[in-house]
């Protein structure tokens, strides 16, 4: 693109632990902070360049948690201090993206907002930045717009867009009305919705004027929406920004953005869709991770800057983070990862489990290596 979007503003929340990449996700590490496809930068490095041109640089805010400040400013060097906003605890997605809207809202009455997760990868720059500009146009007529993903297989861990009707929308050829959200299918039913195009994946990206998502914040989670924008009045006081963050923020409802506003608005006919006909992953879990890495099926992936890994006709993925010498022998969709305190040892097939993993070493009081 030769000039940013007019009038636009990324965000990009980042936040999650991404508990299903455990150990190699940590609470202190989470997965935005690593280097999941070898391009030598993280996940959070990544998303800042595929949208500062979409934006500018000075156009991007991040949300994230106050122990991840300096990660993230050590990230984005060129990230103006005014555009970190910081959580004091975690409160899901509609917390965090309302909380930009409402302070960029009053900063700027007027601004477009599009969000944008800090840990997915997306391959295609210019069928994306086409997208995003296709919903920019569509948030410009008082929509709020999602893209939705193609799907390239039957996949059950994600959730499905069911795309309606077209809507005419100048600088927008491709958008339709939702339908309908769908969570996520068993295999059958994921095989019905990719025979059936109109099924999109739920790829978690809004663009809307601010107003406009707070206007539907207010209507579905009025509690919710008073304490943003009360945060949003003292936030760019730095004296009275602090104590109202530590009285308000505890206080949120944790709920996505998806329930607070993104259904209610596809029911009342507000909600509209531009396919997305770029590769992305969420890179939810090891088998997605070995997937993206791996050079051709049947071969084994390996991360990590000082792996030391021997293969012999086996296929998955090793991490490695230690001076281990890891020997694979004669093992197929293989999912190790090895840190200094932790090993996690399962296949592609399991690897949505490694969650329990993580809720069990909770349960057990062992959170020290979480």
């Amino acid at each position: 693109m030769a000039q940013p979007i007019e009038g636009f503003y990324a965000v990009i929340p980042a936040g999650g632990v991404g508990s299903r990449l455990w150990p190699l996700s940590r609470a202190d590490a989470p997965k935005f902070l690593h280097d999941l496809t070898g391009s030598g930068q993280t996940l959070l490095r990544d998303t800042w360049d595929r949208l500062a041109p979409l934006s500018g640089e000075d156009r991007i805010a991040v949300v994230t948690g106050r122990a991840h400040r300096a990660a993230v400013e050590a990230e984005l060097p060129g990230i103006p201090d005014a555009n970190v906003l910081l959580e004091s605890e975690p409160r899901d997605s509609a917390a965090a993206i309302g909380l930009a809207a409402a302070v960029l809202s009053r900063r700027e009455p007027d601004v477009i907002i599009g969000s944008f997760a800090a840990d997915h990868v997306i391959r295609g720059m210019r069928t994306f930045e086409f997208a995003v500009q296709q919903a920019v146009a569509v948030a410009r007529d008082g929509y709020i717009c999602t893209i939705g993903i193609q799907p390239s297989e039957a996949s059950v861990g994600f959730g499905y867009i069911k795309k309606g009707d077209e809507l005419v929308v100048e600088g927008a050829p491709e958008a339709a009305a939702v339908e309908r959200f769908v969570e996520k299918p068993d295999l059958d039913t994921a095989k019905e919705y990719f025979a059936d195009r109109s099924y999109l994946w739920n790829a978690g990206m809004f663009i809307s004027r601010a107003d406009v998502l707070l206007a539907e914040l207010e209507r579905n989670e009025p509690e919710l929406h008073a304490g943003l924008m009360e945060l949003a009045e003292a936030w760019d006081d730095r004296d009275r920004r602090g104590p109202v963050v530590d009285r308000i923020w505890p206080t949120l409802k944790k709920i996505a953005i998806d329930y607070a506003v993104a259904e209610p608005a596809a029911e009342r006919g507000r909600l509209a869709v531009i396919p997305g006909h770029f590769d992305w992953d969420d890179v939810g879990d090891f088998a997605s991770l070995a997937k993206l890495n791996s050079r051709g099926r049947g071969e084994l992936a390996i991360l990590g800057g000082n792996a030391r890994v021997l293969a012999d006709a086996s296929s998955g993925i090793v991490v490695s983070q230690t001076k281990r010498v890891i020997s694979v022998i004669g093992v197929q969709d293989i999912v190790i990862v090895d840190t200094e305190d932790a090993l996690l040892v399962t296949t592609s097939e399991h690897a949505q489990r490694v969650k329990g993993v993580v809720d069990a070493l909770k349960l057990s009081g062992q959170g020290e290596v979480l």
